[in-house]
């Protein structure tokens, strides 16, 4: 009785040196930081680190008494605080660029039902990142605060610290940036089967609650932005729950797909 031969491995023959490894991942290191250096250069020229951070302090400043202005409390904030906002803004433009040279280094050594797996998550993960952080500058700074400036007391004149404000910023940006991938977090643990579908779906309850914990400690002690924060995770809770199960489906390895075609 003849035996059935197994499957050629397609990975076969495409292994390194560990030190070629080594250059290639020094080459794409160079490329990322090359990239993000070009941004950075073009950004300086314009608009300029300056203007950045008015882009920046925008919605601040649209809500500060008639004549008020930020303040820079140390003698090198006026110089530092808008450099680093400049850095900043040449990473996340370059991001793509960073992303791309990551998965080219990663690609080689992965089969193809695992391409499938991990270049859907980094997109997705990268696009719910930004959008994570844009919905927190165009839509919570605005309405926390023109919240927070209705409690200021009259006899006191708001004059916040340029150096201050940006770490609130980027407290902000990281935490919903971050909540922003609780399907990416779904996703990725239904699929390496660390949990079930339906046990996502039992646990709503528990991740609601744990979701206003979570809004109540990283975002200011108010109401506008702990609902801005609480309220998209629950709902992007249940979409990761219903890309999960798509996820699965489609991301199967060929042994698996056979095993349950059987």
């Amino acid at each position: 009785m003849s035996e059935t031969p197994d499957k050629e491995d397609e990975l076969a023959g495409t292994e390194q040196p560990f030190v070629q490894h080594l250059m290639e991942l020094r080459d794409r290191l160079l490329k990322a930081l090359v990239a993000v250096g070009i941004v950075a250069a073009v950004l300086f020229f314009f608009p300029g680190p300056g203007r950045l951070y008015d882009f920046l302090a925008a919605p601040l400043v649209a809500h500060l008494p008639q004549g008020a202005t930020m303040i820079a409390t140390s003698v090198i904030s006026p110089f530092m605080v808008p450099l680093k906002i400049l850095l900043m803004s040449a990473f996340l433009v370059a991001l793509p660029v960073v992303l791309y040279q990551v998965w080219a280094f990663i690609a080689p050594g992965l089969y193809s039902h695992e391409k499938k797996l991990v270049l859907p998550l980094v997109v997705s993960s990268t696009v719910l990142f930004f959008i994570g952080v844009a919905f927190c500058y165009f839509f919570v700074f605005g309405q926390v605060f023109s919240f927070i400036q209705g409690f200021a007391p009259k006899s006191i004149t708001a004059a916040p610290d340029i150096e201050a404000y940006l770490g609130f910023v980027m407290t902000m940006f990281l935490a919903f940036g971050l909540a922003f991938e609780v399907p990416i977090a779904v996703v990725v643990l239904a699929r390496l089967g660390v949990v079930s579908v339906d046990k996502l779906k039992s646990f709503r309850g528990y991740f609601i609650v744990a979701a206003f914990v979570v809004a109540a400690i990283v975002t200011p002690p108010d109401v506008v932005s702990q609902l801005a924060l609480a309220v998209p995770m629950c709902l992007l809770y249940e979409l990761g729950i219903w890309a999960a199960q798509i996820f699965i489906r489609t991301t199967k390895a060929p042994e698996d797909s056979a095993e349950s075609a059987s």
